[in-house]
């Protein structure tokens, strides 16, 4: 069975370090890369460069399909397939749709925003390569991770060992997939 190389992970003991290394990594041009700590640093995610509008915009419009389809739905009913003169009020009454426009287009939204968030994150994933890193255990309590990935254009597996090792990194290793 053949192995692939994921990338290279360094160990820091505090977040500045880790900070610093990252900062120092995005200046020497590498762009696939990504942090593993017990808690949220701030300025990491501008740090790292790894903001996604994708999220967002999937969300908004699933709301607006759920709303169209809500309006569109209220519409047909009232409309074309049976429509039924109440009161004297005309078949396409719109300000009584709107109730039901508006909680289509929040459920949709919301059931789009969650499932293109469970699709770009590549989830349900039981196993990630990173979880095999030596010591990547303590992650979750006292101890911070940088992986440069091996899909980043500039990686090469020596020169990202000798880069991390020199901007400080308690222990520097491969991570195999």
């Amino acid at each position: 069975m053949s192995t692939t190389l994921h990338g290279v992970i360094a160990q820091f003991s505090e977040g500045e370090a880790l900070m610093v290394a990252a900062q120092k990594a995005r200046d020497a041009g590498y762009t696939k890369m990504d942090a593993y700590t017990p808690y949220a640093i701030e300025g990491l995610v501008d740090v790292l460069g790894n903001k996604d509008d994708r999220v967002p915009w999937i969300t908004f419009f699933s709301g607006v399909i759920g709303a169209t389809l809500g309006f569109g739905l209220q519409w047909w009913v009232s409309c074309v397939d049976y429509p039924l003169n109440v009161g004297g009020r005309p078949n396409l009454s719109w300000p009584s749709f709107i109730p039901i426009t508006f909680e289509c287009g929040v459920l949709l939204a919301s059931l789009g925003g969650v499932v293109g968030m469970l699709m770009l994150n590549g989830l349900p994933r039981p196993h990630h390569p990173i979880f095999d890193a030596k010591n990547f255990e303590r992650c979750g309590e006292d101890k911070f991770f940088l992986c440069i990935e091996a899909i980043d254009p500039t990686f090469d597996t020596e020169k990202t060992k000798a880069f991390l090792s020199s901007v400080n990194a308690e222990e520097v290793s491969e991570v195999v997939e």
